[in-house]
């Protein structure tokens, strides 16, 4: 059997890193969560912080009991599916495992791919070389944008006309730039309250 059959069946997962630290982003920042980081993303942002996790080649399959293993061997109440683009993958057994364990699933994804599994809280954050597939935005809690330049508020109110009444909006300003984008990002929320700002709170911290 290949690599990619035992991927998509969703016994054994292209694990990169999995670890217990503070939610630094979105409507859950501040709150504690163990991260679970799955290899392989063909969305590919020229600004990823996370280069090294775009070839799940790289990340030898784990099996999905090992890693629930993992996650709840903490006292983490929440996990935080993330990647690369963790949709890649069938995430059903991941995600009805973590919860049997009483542990809320939450999941970060791009929405390029369709969305597997039970999840408590589904974060998605477009980008605009791959958009999110229509069902995807349906289902999502938090629309979270990364703002690089003035055009991305544009691509931010295209984004927020797909999702539902309910879910939170969220303007993040790319961490590189930071500095640069952060007073217009913030004029912007001002301007239009529907929208809140998240930032990278961890990298404030200097923790993972």
């Amino acid at each position: 059997m290949s690599d990619t059959d035992v991927f998509m069946g969703g016994r054994m997962l292209p694990l990169v890193e999995d670890f217990y630290t503070i939610q630094g982003e979105g409507y859950h920042s501040g709150k504690p969560a163990y991260f679970i980081r799955l290899g392989g993303c063909d969305v590919c942002c020229s600004w990823c912080d996370a280069r090294f996790t775009w070839n799940p080649k790289s990340f030898p399959p784990v099996s999905v009991d090992e890693i629930v293993a993992r996650a709840t061997s903490f006292p983490a109440q929440a996990v935080v599916v993330t990647g690369g683009e963790p949709t890649l993958y069938q995430l059903s057994l991941l995600s009805d495992k973590l919860q049997a364990a009483g542990i809320k699933t939450f999941i970060e994804t791009s929405g390029a791919h369709t969305l597997t599994g039970s999840w408590d809280w589904v974060c998605l954050s477009p980008k605009r070389n791959q958009p999110p597939l229509p069902s995807v935005f349906k289902q999502a809690s938090e629309l979270k944008v990364i703002i690089t330049s003035l055009a991305d508020f544009e691509w931010a109110e295209e984004n927020a006309a797909h999702v539902s009444d309910t879910c939170m909006l969220y303007l993040q300003p790319e961490w590189s730039v930071y500095q640069q984008i952060i007073e217009a990002v913030v004029e912007y929320a001002k301007a239009n309250p529907r929208w809140n700002i998240s930032i990278q709170m961890h990298k404030f911290m200097h923790i993972p």
